[in-house]
């Protein structure tokens, strides 16, 4: 079979994907394949907001699970990460926090230029349509719908006005001027419905003549000649297939399957690659390295408020409410309102968030008791110190890799976890949710000491689902691309998704993906740009 061409490739059709496709493919004289190793999103949990835990362990699921955790009681902890067109996107809790001004402005001072938050925010702004509207910190007419919650539980609205009792500031917005209080979260939904970046992005673009999109194709190598990326192999339908690349292949294969296909390719530390019997193209001993990931631990009780809770949200009257008029129940999308608080008053920003549930949310939903209705807060260290790794389990593109968060190696991780379900019970003991209480189930009223509440956490902490940084930017030994997101020492190679995130971000990574991706179009049509606008050299006579 010939080898197609293309101007670019861009390896997975997640948040990141989905924002490269549009906006390179808006040039009609840029070409662009787009590969997802998934199928197109057409799973009816995708778009009702509250079937998102009906995602996990199905077929847009990859269903990795970690390593035994060694302070986390040894546990192998499920990852869930999105395997359709908009990756994580179309299975997340839909929930749009930018992270904090702070953040931004850490990733510049470690050297990468143009990554501060005044800079960011042109590209948070450029990708949102904010329908409430008015704000000198939101976007209007982006892709990406942002709103406020459709059909919030009264429970919800108690919990913030139970963290006000508890001496907490009201916040309606986490993303304006000021991160830290409680409020109810900002949605990327429309309608009633999820609005993923497949659907805001990608959808529209699809009948571009100058995109070509193909699910159900996973990269299996990008092919390197002379120290520059030329194309990648990828298997469809049991069939090895190749394509080439005139200017770039870009990889947006997430933090858990971007390293694992540079390395795959020959890009990584020598050492290990070696292990595996695979060639070295590129030193770079970062790749996979500085895993980062925000973990919960939850405060979870039991209520008797039926109305409030949404444990019965498939029930017939509120599957038909959804589908005829995109409200009610079904439009939740778990996590309603939650809010940012400093553990100390030397802290540069908020370093704990938390998210509230008007449901059992216990070890992802899958533990949840078969009867009755519940109330969580999940409260998470938005900066951890911990560092993982994510290595090869061999050169078998289609064998999982080896996933080690290393979650609590830290103390201060752990200290912070537990003054996080600390202030979290003191907040369930506020007037205002007290009243929907009936007991708590996790950690139970039994467990008091800081020993006991830090027992709880190694024993039922699980991911938010934000890992992040195996592909770090910057020009530190352990940098795997540069503040451009190109790969050090391999020429027509970018990495392009939350893996490159130097640290971790003070909120849900979804949004910073989608503004890195925006950055990065704008990067690479600008070196696009520049290398047509160069002078061809004089010949030598």
């Amino acid at each position: 079979m010939a080898r197609r061409n293309y101007d670019y490739i861009v390896v997975g059709a997640g948040s990141a994907g989905c924002v490269l496709a549009d906006r390179l493919t808006r040039d009609s004289e840029t070409t662009v394949l787009l590969l997802e190793a998934g199928e197109p999103d057409e799973k009816r949990e995708i778009h009702i907001p509250a079937g998102f835990p009906e995602l996990f362990k199905s077929e847009v699921d990859w269903e990795y699970y970690t390593e035994p955790q060694e302070h986390a009681a040894d546990r192998r902890l499920y990852w869930p990460r999105g395997k359709t067109l908009g990756g994580c996107s179309s299975t997340n809790a839909m929930i749009y926090i930018r992270g904090h001004q702070w953040d931004y402005d850490h990733w510049a001072d470690l050297g990468n230029e143009g990554w501060d938050y005044a800079s960011m925010l042109e590209y948070f702004e450029r990708a949102e349509n904010f329908e409430p509207a008015g704000s000198p910190y939101h976007g209007l007419g982006g892709p990406l719908n942002v709103t406020e919650p459709t059909s919030p539980r009264p429970v919800s609205r108690a919990f913030v006005r139970a963290a006000t009792q508890a001496g907490y500031d009201r916040n309606d917005d986490f993303n304006g001027a000021d991160q830290a209080g409680f409020g109810l979260y900002h949605l990327t939904q429309k309608d009633g419905k999820r609005h993923s970046a497949a659907v805001g992005y990608l959808h529209p673009a699809l009948d571009r003549k100058n995109l070509t999109a193909e699910t159900g194709a996973q990269v299996t190598e990008v092919t390197i000649e002379d120290g520059r990326a030329t194309g990648v192999e990828y298997v469809q339908d049991g069939r090895e297939q190749s394509a080439s690349a005139s200017e770039e292949v870009v990889v947006s294969a997430g933090a858990v399957n971007s390293p694992q296909l540079l390395m795959l390719s020959g890009i990584g530390d020598p050492d290990h690659l070696e292990e595996h019997d695979i060639e070295v193209e590129a030193e770079s001993p970062g790749v996979g390295r500085n895993l980062q990931d925000h973990l919960f631990a939850f405060n979870v009780y039991e209520t008797d408020e039926d109305v409030s809770t949404i444990d019965d949200a498939d029930k017939l009257q509120n599957v038909a409410k959804w589908f005829v008029l995109k409200r009610g129940k079904l439009t939740s999308n778990v996590g309603e309102s939650g809010g940012f608080v400093r553990t100390s008053d030397d802290e540069p920003a908020p370093d704990l968030q938390y998210h509230f549930a008007p449901s059992y949310f216990m070890e992802h939903g899958l533990a949840n008791p078969e009867e009755g209705r519940g109330l969580s807060i999940g409260a998470t260290q938005l900066r951890p110190e911990s560092r993982g790794r994510i290595t090869l389990h061999s050169d078998d593109p289609f064998e999982a890799p080896r996933i080690d968060p290393n979650y609590l190696s830290e103390e201060e991780d752990l200290e912070i976890l537990v003054e996080g379900l600390k202030r979290a019970r003191e907040i369930a003991s506020q007037s205002a949710l007290s009243e929907y209480v009936e007991k708590e189930v996790w950690p139970g009223e039994d467990v008091q000491t800081d020993e006991e509440l830090a027992q709880h956490v190694r024993e039922t902490c699980h991911t938010v689902y934000h890992p992040v940084g195996t592909c770090k930017m910057g020009d530190d030994d352990e940098a795997v691309v540069d503040d451009e997101l190109r790969v050090h020492g391999v020429e027509g190679l970018r990495v392009v998704d939350a893996s490159v995130m130097p640290t971790l971000v003070g909120g849900n990574t979804n949004a910073p993906t989608i503004a890195i991706a925006e950055k990065a179009a704008d990067l690479i049509r600008e070196e696009r740009a520049g290398a047509e606008r160069e002078p061809v050299p004089a010949d030598d006579d």
